[in-house]
């Protein structure tokens, strides 16, 4: 690396406040989640399920300890917003989607399901960002969420892990599998179109603790 460009990086590295670090772990576990959802995949090995299963948990106690660190310091940033918001797509919107293809939700209608919801979860967030300012009444805190906050998709993560648990994996999910016209739906993907519906719902007004 030569000179200016070993400048730049660690002046880009300058400007992280500490909370930073803590949402790029966030994001180092959704990205392991997805890797270890596609492990398994591969491999067969139930551990790799619970491993990526796990990661959800790990992403939201950084998730929380971000926020804390940076009303603790007084650290709120444009930068430090936008790294929160992209973290929570990759461990909350397309971890779970990833970890509920490989426990079996591969029919059309489930693929329609997974993708429906990742892209609820970006809405919400994007809507999130450019509404922050007027829902937090001139504050530095947002007062609450107009619709499920996105890491609420940890819960689909833990039942999936249930699933896997009790060895209810591929047709054998819960709720069982369905032929719908040329595709086929496992019915415990509707719980994802679900929870993303709710994300994006502008009636639901959720008091941020």
């Amino acid at each position: 690396m030569n000179q200016p460009h070993a400048r730049r990086h660690f002046s880009m590295l300058r400007e992280f406040h500490l909370a930073d670090f803590f949402t790029l772990g966030n994001a180092a576990c959704g990205v392991g989640a997805v890797l270890f959802a596609m492990m398994y995949m591969a491999s067969g090995s139930i551990d790799h399920f619970y491993a990526a299963a796990a990661l959800a948990p790990a992403a939201f106690i950084f998730d929380v300890l971000d926020g804390k660190i940076a009303r603790a310091r007084h650290q709120h940033s444009a930068l430090g917003r936008e790294l929160d918001s992209l973290s929570d797509v990759i461990s909350f919107g397309v971890a779970p989607a990833a970890l509920g293809f490989a426990a079996g939700m591969r029919g059309g209608w489930d693929v329609a399901a997974l993708i429906y919801f990742v892209c609820c979860g970006v809405s919400r967030l994007a809507r999130f960002n450019v509404t922050a300012e007027s829902l937090s009444g001139g504050g530095d805190k947002v007062k609450y969420f107009e619709g499920t906050p996105i890491p609420t998709s940890v819960v689909l993560t833990g039942l999936l892990a249930v699933c896997a648990w009790q060895g209810r994996v591929g047709d054998a999910l819960w709720g069982g599998v369905y032929a719908i016209g040329p595709w086929s739906l496992h019915l415990a993907a509707l719980l994802f179109v679900v929870s993303g519906s709710l994300m994006i719902s502008k009636t639901l007004h959720i008091p941020k603790l």
